[in-house]
Formats: structure tokens, C-alpha cells, sequence
């Protein structure tokens, strides 16, 4: 197990299906341009191999599954069925939801503990305008099943300014009347944000989130596991929500996340471009491989932030949400 000086260990992997997405959102592609997927991605057995020696070298024993959208990867089907038999103690999967409803079986087959899906407004034209794709009664189709299913959802929502300001609420609230926990996620200064004054223009912060909410309820703040990215709040008698303070109120000091991409590439932090390949050690012998990697993951180790994040041009979607 690697430990750094501020006692932060790898827990989490996100692990990158695919760099594609059958959306171009917003804050997340550039000139709304559909970036192509890389052209060299993992395989199915390669990513299984990768993750059995993330899990063994790393200790990592939490993963995510993500993208791009994930559901779109022809390896997800298999994927799911073979992470069962690794020694994981949740199995988890963000999605942008077009394709929920048609995944569904595949996923409670697997018994995937929980599922977030991305909603930043319930207006379908505003809808379309963000994500530049799908179509939000899919969407929301889609959750309806999966909580009909008694599958965990919670719903990601990243707040803009001139987007969807004025769906802060009615997110909350349809969330609430679901009880699914909401999670708004304060826009990251990524991709073609960073260095741009669009991003300053964009950017909502929490103190701003909890003043729209506290007009019309009463909140407190509840605990949270001491490596959450999100601050968690109750409403009493009616639910609970969470902010991704990443600007607001920093979480590095107790990061566990660790990033693998489609194509193989180790991330340590997402304020930091540097990627460590692995793909490389998937053709060699477990111990060997091991040793290796162990060697990688120190120096992906200490590319964490120790304060704050700070940002950097990578994309999000080659590295995974």
C-alpha cells in the first residue's frame, strides 16, 4: 500500500471506458466539437488485468466506472460480469443516462451498488443546448426505471451561470421527491476553461448554491466519509443534497482517487497533466508487473495537490469523471 506524508492512499479508481461521448456538453468540449476516441483503447482483458493489479499494488478497493459515456463502449457489457469476481467492495457507474433504460438489466445482472447520472436542467431545449445532444425524456425514463428497480441513483448537476441558473431548484426538488440525493458540482477549471474568462463568467460557487436553496429551506450540514468530494446537507422532512466544492472549500487534503484512462494512462490528480503509461506492464507477468507499478503509482502519488485544486487543460473526457 502506498501512503503519502498527509496520509492520503489510493481507494478509488475511476476507471475511463472509452474517450467517446454521444454528447459534446457544454463546459466539456470545446467549440462544440465532438472530440474523436482514441484510437488506441484498451481492451476488455487488458483493462481487467490493469484493475486486478491497480487493486493488488494500490489498494485500491472502491471503483467507477466512467467515460466519455461508458454505456456507449462495446467492452461494457463484458466488463461489468468480470469486475464481480475482483475483491472490490463497490462497483459504481457514471452515466450521462441516454442509454439507461436499454443498460438496465446489464447492470442490476452485475450488481453495480449504485449509479450517477448527469442532469444539469429539466428543460428539454435547454437540455439540447448544453449537452449539443440526446434527449432528456430518455433521460428521465431511464432514471424512473432504475429507481423502479430499487437501484441506488444520485444526480450530478453542474450549475452555469447562463445555463441553468434558474433549474437549481427544480433539480433539488425532483431529486427530493425521488429521494435521490442531488450532487451539484461547481464548474472545474478544465479543458478549454482553463485560461479562458469564460470560465469566471460560468463559475457558480457554493456560498451562491446555498443561498438560492435557503431561501425556501431550512439546511444543516451532515457528515460526510472523511475522503468524500462532496459536502452533504439535510433538508429535515424532506431529503438530502451535496456540493462538489472543488473551488469553494478544496477536498486534496484527503483525495484517495485515482484515474485510469482508456488508453492506459495513469492519473494522480486532475490538476496535474502528467500520466504515467501502463500499458506496457499488461503484457508482463504479474510479479513483475507489480513491482512496476507499485514504482508508478508513488510518482502518480506525488503529483497530488496538498491544498488546493488548481486546474489544468486536460479534458475531462480522456481522463474520466
Amino acid at each position: 500500500m502506498i501512503i503519502d506524508p498527509l496520509g492520503r492512499r489510493f481507494k478509488n479508481l475511476r476507471v475511463s471506458l472509452t474517450a467517446a461521448c454521444n454528447y459534446a456538453c457544454t463546459y466539456c468540449v470545446p467549440d462544440g466539437k465532438k472530440l474523436q476516441a482514441l484510437s488506441a483503447e484498451l481492451s476488455e482483458a487488458e483493462l481487467i488485468y490493469a484493475v486486478r493489479l491497480l487493486i493488488d499494488a494500490g489498494g485500491v478497493d472502491k471503483l467507477r466506472i466512467t467515460g466519455g459515456e461508458p454505456l456507449i463502449s462495446k467492452k461494457f457489457d463484458a466488463l461489468l460480469g468480470s469486475l464481480r469476481d475482483l475483491s472490490l467492495k463497490d462497483i459504481a457507474i457514471t452515466t450521462n443516462g441516454q442509454f439507461l433504460k436499454k443498460k438496465l438489466p446489464v447492470i442490476l445482472d452485475a450488481q453495480v451498488s449504485r449509479i450517477n447520472v448527469s442532469l444539469d436542467t429539466l428543460d428539454a431545449s435547454a437540455f439540447r443546448s448544453i449537452a449539443r445532444s440526446g434527449d432528456l425524456a430518455t433521460v428521465l425514463e431511464g432514471i424512473e426505471e432504475a429507481l423502479a428497480a430499487n437501484l441506488k441513483v444520485k444526480v450530478n448537476c453542474v450549475p452555469i451561470r447562463t445555463s441553468n441558473i434558474d433549474e437549481l431548484l427544480p433539480i433539488l426538488e425532483y431529486c427530493l421527491d425521488r429521494n435521490i440525493e442531488l450532487r451539484y458540482i461547481e464548474l472545474m477549471n478544465m479543458g478549454h476553461l482553463k485560461h479562458n474568462q469564460l470560465y469566471e463568467q460560468e463559475f457558480i460557487g457554493m456560498d451562491e448554491i446555498l443561498d438560492k436553496i435557503g431561501r425556501k429551506y431550512e439546511y444543516y450540514k451532515i457528515d460526510a466519509p472523511i475522503d468524500s468530494t462532496s459536502l452533504r446537507f439535510e433538508i429535515p422532512d424532506y431529503g438530502r443534497f451535496g456540493i462538489i466544492a472543488n473551488e469553494s472549500e478544496p477536498f486534496c487534503r484527503t483525495c484517495t482517487r485515482l484515474r485510469l484512462s482508456s488508453n492506459g494512462q495513469i492519473f494522480g490528480c486532475l490538476s496535474n497533466s502528467k500520466a504515467f503509461s501502463i500499458r506496457q506492464l499488461l503484457d508482463k507477468p504479474y510479479p513483475i508487473a507489480i513491482t512496476e507499478l507499485q514504482s508508478i503509482l508513488k510518482s502518480a502519488m506525488q503529483l497530488k495537490q496538498r491544498l488546493a485544486f488548481t486546474g489544468e487543460t486536460t479534458v475531462m473526457k480522456f481522463i474520466g469523471g
